[in-house]
């Protein structure tokens, strides 16, 4: 399922999708190029401290 406003040549992962739902849930208002942006800090931040790579299927 593609999204319509996510950046040009981006996919939602699994990391976008669990963060649009749950702001969905909270009532915010989606944003995908911050969700982007969110989700690739968190990401580098895992890769940082763990030592190991994220699956793309996860975050891309």
């Amino acid at each position: 399922m593609n999204n319509p406003n996510a950046p040009v040549g981006q996919k939602d992962d699994y990391g976008d999708k669990a963060l649009s739902m749950g702001q969905k849930k909270l009532g915010m208002k989606e944003n995908k190029a911050l969700n982007e942006k969110i989700t690739d800090t968190l990401r580098g931040f895992y890769e940082k401290f763990t030592g190991k790579k994220v699956s793309s299927k996860i975050s891309n």
